[in-house]
């Protein structure tokens, strides 16, 4: 079953346009969302939850749309758009006290044990909460009413490496025991190679895969070696190729080529195919 179906997402700015954006969640499942800065991922999100009004497009939540059911459908879901961002002078308790009136299934145990887990004190004011902290706090909130699908920007920025390994695993804990989805965007992509079943890459406005994390990963190899046995047919589907001193490197889609024997060759990662991607962009200019 889809939790959120998002068709034909258009969306227009004076120097920036998302372009028929369309990907699909699945219950049960994790889907990372990735893309450099700028390339409209926080427009796409801002958009799926009503924040942002498209120009065209359609989505659906549970398969109601947003804007017909949106109080039902935010009922249903957390999202969480960067660290808390509430007044700095408030304290975490006062904060929660307003929170928890807007949702029908809140669930006070639940959120007692994350403030346990997280190690947040009710009685420190905002301002006082380190932007690993802030996040922390915004998602005990965001996990404390039992919501069937998260939503969240960048939800491991600002933490360390022991509490982003903590928080993937509730992730995973949540899409296991709870049966919820997640979708979170995140430039540290190796957290998406621990525990992401999907992935959607956006490049300038434009969706160019969504799938399922194997495929995408296993769609990609990296090629090395020297740039003078490399043929012609073969150095036109290197992307990103790249010399330095006799020797390249480069990415090609694992289908699309045979004649790779002589060279090394090695499985890319999520982080390797983003960079040799928007290279490929960079490399591409227009002759003087």
């Amino acid at each position: 079953m889809e939790v959120l179906t998002v068709k034909n997402l258009n969306k227009h700015y004076e120097k920036f346009h998302l372009k028929d954006v369309s990907f699909s969640v699945e219950r049960g499942r994790i889907m990372g969302f990735i893309g450099r800065n700028g390339a409209g991922k926080t427009t796409t999100m801002k958009s799926i939850l009503n924040l942002v009004h498209p120009d065209s497009g359609s989505i659906r939540f549970f398969g109601l749309d947003v804007k017909e059911h949106e109080f039902e459908i935010k009922q249903r879901i957390s999202f969480i758009l960067g660290a808390a961002n509430y007044y700095s002078q408030s304290k975490i308790r006062t904060i929660t006290d307003v929170y928890r009136r807007f949702y029908k299934k809140w669930d006070e145990a639940i959120y007692q044990n994350y403030l346990t887990r997280f190690e947040l004190d009710p009685e420190k004011k905002i301002k006082q909460l380190s932007q690993g902290m802030s996040i922390k706090f915004a998602l005990a909130l965001a996990l404390s009413h039992h919501a069937e699908l998260l939503i969240l920007d960048e939800p491991t920025t600002g933490l360390d490496p022991v509490s982003r390994d903590e928080l993937l695993n509730i992730f995973t804990d949540i899409v296991d025991k709870e049966g919820a989805s997640i979708f979170f965007s995140t430039h540290i992509t190796s957290d998406l190679e621990k525990n992401a079943d999907d992935i959607t890459y956006l490049k300038d406005g434009e969706i160019i895969a969504s799938q399922d994390k194997d495929t995408f990963l296993n769609s990609y190899l990296i090629i090395e070696g020297e740039t003078a046995r490399i043929s012609e047919s073969l150095k036109k589907n290197i992307i990103g190729f790249r010399e330095r001193k006799g020797e390249f490197t480069g990415m090609v889609q694992s289908n699309d080529v045979l004649d790779i024997q002589e060279f090394k060759v090695t499985p890319a990662d999520l982080e390797s195919i983003m960079i040799y991607t928007e290279r490929r962009q960079a490399d591409e200019k227009p002759d003087l």
